[in-house]
Formats: structure tokens, C-alpha cells, sequence
């Protein structure tokens, strides 16, 4: 996954009016909050250092993130475009603008975010949509669109605001509601939440359960994906990092307001690769499972190149699916 080259160039851009010296505080303090899984509300950074931090270290993961799951939407979806969406917590805009490029006939786009620096940024990147200022509490309705999108919000919240603020997200999704959060334990907890009380509340879901019975996922364990992404030159210095890519652990969840096709099994681990043998873990929505493909199996090609997130056995070849 590469960010298309205006981005690329907007992100250095910001980066480059901070001194280096306060970047390279800034992205160091929002990595150790990441790994933390704090509330960024208690990050004490000058803004605009933190939103070129944010910029460089977050927004190009949140982006293939949330391209990934929007694409499997986009699969289940059989045809259906939603022509709005609504991003809660959208910061910058990076969950936006991997909307587009995935549901290119969206049209209208509406963007909720607290922190004046990020609407700002996302005003350049996102030209013509529009913006409320506050935090997800500040509505007892959110507007209604097609599409509704919750990209690393959810898990910011308190616990005890969570179901409030997911409700009125489902309330106002007319088509679906994609909630992504951190492919962690901590992140997969609020995803496996949300899971449960979008059923509750009536939802069909969509992606990446094949089934809408109770997680088979047992403790201990956490369902995540990862999208791998191409690092630039300034954010493998910022990170200290060799390697020119990373991949970006996710969850999520994707309820629709229809009952849609679902896979039937996913591919919940990387696959294992042996001569004449591939080994893959499945969730088919009772279990998880393990399932040996020989030589000898009529799916054995298929399951060399299958990839960790994939439908098994094999459905389709969507652009953008789940590969690392």
C-alpha cells in the first residue's frame, strides 16, 4: 500500500515546519501513547507539532487500514456505493480519504473532529467536505449517511460512553457502519464489543465474521489483520526504523443494514508454508480451526497464494483485500 503522492508531499510538507528536534519529541511521545493505548487528549504537545507528528506517524497506517476493511465492505457489498459518509473522530481525514479511493462515487463527505489542527489539515486534504467541531459527544444525533466510519475512536473513549456514542453511529449509518481499532487485545476487546451490541441492536454483519453467532475467538486470543504500507524516507529516520515498510495491526468490524453474503471461513493467522503442505487458521464463524492443504488437494494452489484476512476457500480476487 503506497499513499498517493500529493499525500505523501502534503505530510512532509507539515513535517517540515516543525524543528526536528521537536518532531522527532513528538513522534516518540505519540508512539510511547500508542503503545500505551492512553486517551490522546492527555498528549501535552504543541499543536501543531502534534498534528505533523500525527501526520507522518499515524496517518498513513489509519489510511491502509481503513482502505483494507472498506474494501472487503466494498466486496460484501455486491454493488451498492454509498454516495455519503460520516467519519467520527476523522482527524486528518485519513479514513476519508481511503473511502474515496475506495468508493469512488461518494460524494458528500462529513467529518467530526475535536482538535482545530487536524480539521485544518483535513480542510487541505479533503476539499469540499465538511467539518463539525467537537468530540463524539456533543450530538444526541449524528447526521445521517450512507456510510459510517469510527477509525481508532471508539477506544479513545471511556468505556462508559462507548455504547452511547456507537449507537448514534448506527443510528445514522443508512447503509453500513465500519468500526477499526488496534490489532491488539485492548483494541479487539472494544471491536468485539461494538460486535456484540450492533447485533443487539439489529445490524447484519458484513465483514470479517463469516457468521453473526456469538465470536468463537477464545481468551487469550484477538482477531487481527495487518496492512502493510510503505514507510518514506522521513518517517523511517523519525522511527529509527531499517526497513522500508510496516505493517499496520488491525481489527474491525463492518455491520450493514441488509443481510449481505458473507465469507465462509476467513483466514484469521498468516499462513504457514511447507513443502507440499500449507497450514491455515480459520475462523468459520463456530471455531477457530486449523486446515492442512496438500499437493495432492484441489485447492492447494489457491491456498499458496492465499493471504491472512482472505475468504477461504477462495470467493473472489477484490483490489485492496487484506494482504500483508
Amino acid at each position: 500500500m503506497q499513499l498517493p503522492p500529493e499525500i505523501v508531499q502534503f505530510i512532509e510538507d507539515r513535517a517540515e515546519r516543525i524543528p526536528s528536534g521537536e518532531l522527532r519529541q513528538a513522534c516518540a511521545a505519540l508512539s510511547a501513547h500508542y503503545r500505551g493505548r492512553g486517551s490522546t487528549a492527555g498528549l501535552r504537545l504543541r499543536p501543531e507539532a502534534a498534528a505533523a507528528a500525527y501526520l507522518l506517524m499515524r496517518f498513513p497506517a489509519t489510511y491502509a487500514a481503513a482502505h483494507a476493511a472498506l474494501a472487503e465492505l466494498k466486496v460484501r457489498l455486491g454493488g451498492v456505493e454509498p454516495a455519503s459518509s460520516l467519519d467520527l473522530g476523522a482527524g486528518p481525514g485519513a479514513a476519508s480519504l481511503a473511502a474515496l479511493a475506495v468508493f469512488p462515487q461518494l460524494t458528500q463527505c462529513t467529518l467530526i473532529e475535536r482538535l482545530e489542527t487536524m480539521r485544518e489539515a483535513a480542510r487541505e486534504l479533503l476539499t469540499g467536505a465538511r467539518f463539525l467541531a467537537g468530540d463524539l459527544n456533543s450530538w444526541d444525533n449524528y447526521p445521517e449517511q450512507d456510510l459510517v466510519i469510527a477509525a481508532y475512536a471508539l477506544g479513545e473513549l471511556p468505556e462508559r460512553s462507548r455504547q452511547a456514542v456507537l449507537i448514534r453511529a448506527w443510528r445514522a449509518a443508512r447503509v453500513a457502519l465500519v468500526v477499526i481499532e488496534p490489532g491488539s487485545p485492548a483494541g479487539f476487546s472494544v471491536v468485539r464489543q461494538a460486535r456484540e451490541w450492533l447485533l443487539e441492536a439489529g445490524a447484519h454483519l458484513a465483514a470479517p465474521c463469516p457468521a453473526e453467532g456469538a465470536c468463537p475467538m477464545p481468551a487469550g486470543d484477538w482477531c487481527h489483520f495487518a496492512a502493510r504500507l510503505e514507510r518514506t524516507s522521513l518517517l523511517r529516520r523519525m522511527k529509527a526504523a531499517m526497513l522500508s515498510y510496516e505493517d499496520e495491526k488491525f481489527s474491525y468490524v463492518a455491520a450493514c443494514r441488509r443481510d449481505v453474503p458473507r465469507a465462509p471461513a476467513r483466514i484469521v493467522r498468516r499462513p504457514e508454508h511447507a513443502p507440499g503442505l500449507v497450514q491455515l487458521v480459520l475462523c468459520d464463524g463456530a471455531c477457530i480451526r486449523r486446515e492442512l492443504v496438500t499437493r495432492r488437494a484441489s485447492l492447494y494452489k489457491p491456498a499458496r497464494k492465499s493471504a491472512w484476512g482472505d475468504s477461504w476457500p477462495p470467493e473472489y480476487k477484490p483490489s485492496g483485500s487484506l494482504r500483508t
